[in-house]
């Protein structure tokens, strides 16, 4: 058996190739799928398969495009109702691919229409199982019950059904099953995956809170509680999936902008250099996220799908880079770009501060803003004292809680978020922001005071 995860930092995203005996079959695929014809090729295999776990919504896949490209067969749940042809699976079916035989299981929880596929190498009968679980069993964490795909069922009810198809399906299989996910840690499809990309069933029975002995009815609560906002491009990402995506060739290329046109620009301008680098300096009205951490996401969640973008980066290779990442996640209208080197207009700045000079402040300031940008679950388990949360997401509509005339600081885990935090309320007509470098981790390392209470009083004074 061939076996390879191809693991997308940017999503926390994980797809599969499977290949025996010049056949390979592909699960879960992101949009970009050269890299899985290159793999199928480098094999002497053809793909057979393309093979989608449920109807992502934090993505936009490639599936067809890949089997327009390799003549696969797309196969779905019986319960997906895509607009194009598909080879729908039930539970108990079976498919081969080459000496691999693969059995799905109807396993809705996540989405109605949820599947998870059991690999068995024939040829070697005492190699592990091994379990591709798409978005129903997480490594450390299930699927979340409430996401767009479930339409026209309750969390609760989704709940229920993801109960069952854990406990009557995926765990009768034995301890030594490998279990492969879809996503990782980082995705909004779960609230506490791992940073492991891969388990066994065994190691999962014992260690996933979700999958320890409770009732039904403890269950769903468990699951559904504290669960992060959905972003806003989820809808149109499950609904693109169903109705099928474009190839990535079709994509109109962004073209250069002079700095006249940018500054005109219709639409939103993504500086997606480092939060350093956008701090030193940076163009008015644009907003921060920097290709280095969870770019597509943050776009996806902050950035109307269908808004013009302008792009600001360093080089050609970062731009092609971004349109590649936005349009995971559908965003396919770059219009174009500007290299900050060229841009002669007028330069914005943002302070960077370290957490020992906040900290310094939170013990002298009489009144002090300082915003922790990260969700409320990350808020509450531990962050710097008289901190004010407001996630990320929420910033543009609750930044009234805060006096734009105020010096504001703004914290998260990293730097990361927090730089994006500082150009939203930039772009709100905060006067004087400061980025926290190094975060939350850096402030706990530096052994600087700390809350770690749901209760405990964040306060702007």
């Amino acid at each position: 058996m061939q076996f390879k995860q191809f693991y997308l930092g940017c999503l926390s995203h994980a797809s599969y190739f499977l290949g025996s005996d010049g056949e390979a079959a592909i699960i879960d695929p992101q949009r970009d799928v050269q890299q899985y014809i290159d793999e199928a090729n480098a094999n002497g295999q053809k793909v057979k398969y393309v093979i989608e776990t449920h109807s992502h919504a934090d993505f936009v896949s490639g599936h067809i495009e890949l089997a327009a490209k390799t003549g696969a067969e797309i196969v779905y749940g019986r319960r997906a109702n895509p607009q194009f042809p598909t080879h729908k699976v039930k539970d108990g079916d079976e498919l081969n691919v080459g000496k691999i035989t693969l059995r799905f299981l109807e396993t809705p929880g996540h989405t109605p229409e949820g599947i998870t596929i059991v690999a068995e190498n024939t040829k070697d009968p005492d190699e592990p199982l091994k379990m591709f679980t798409g978005d129903t069993l997480f490594i450390g964490d299930v699927g979340r019950p409430d996401l767009v795909g479930s339409k026209g069922f309750t969390a609760e009810q989704m709940g229920s059904m993801l109960y069952d198809s854990l406990h009557n399906s995926i765990l009768g299989y034995p301890d030594e099953t490998e279990v492969y996910p879809a996503h990782g840690a980082g995705s909004l499809c779960g609230k506490s995956l791992s940073k492991e990309t891969w388990s066994t069933l065994g190691n999962q029975r014992q260690f996933n809170y979700a999958l320890q002995p409770m009732s039904k009815d403890e269950f769903i609560n468990i699951v559904a509680a504290d669960q992060p906002e959905v972003p806003m491009y989820f809808p149109r990402s499950a609904a693109k999936n169903l109705e099928g995506s474009a190839p990535m060739t079709e994509i109109a290329k962004p073209k250069a902008l002079s700095t006249d046109e940018l500054l005109n620009f219709d639409g939103i301008v993504i500086d997606i250099r480092t939060n350093s680098e956008f701090g030193a300096g940076h163009v008015p009205n644009s907003i921060n996220i920097g290709l280095g951490g969870q770019f597509a996401s943050w776009a996806g969640t902050l950035i109307a799908i269908g808004t013009p973008i302008a792009i600001v980066a360093d080089d050609a290779d970062q731009v092609e880079e971004a349109v590649m990442r936005l349009a995971r996640v559908g965003h396919e209208t770059v219009a174009g770009y500007v290299w900050f080197s060229e841009y002669a207009g007028e330069k914005k700045t943002v302070g960077q501060v370290s957490v020992q000079e906040v900290s310094e402040l939170t013990k002298t300031a009489g009144t002090l803003r300082f915003v922790d940008v990260r969700r409320v679950a990350e808020h509450n388990a531990g962050h710097a004292i008289r901190t004010i949360n407001i996630p990320l997401d929420k910033l543009a509509d609750d930044f009234e809680k805060l006096d734009p005339s105020a010096p504001t600081y703004v914290i998260c885990q990293s730097g990361y978020r927090s730089s994006i935090g500082t150009s939203i309320l930039e772009n709100a007509g905060f006067k004087e922001l400061y980025n926290v470098t190094g975060g939350t981790a850096a402030w706990i390392e530096a052994g600087l005071e700390t809350e770690n209470s749901a209760t405990a009083c964040a306060t702007t004074k």
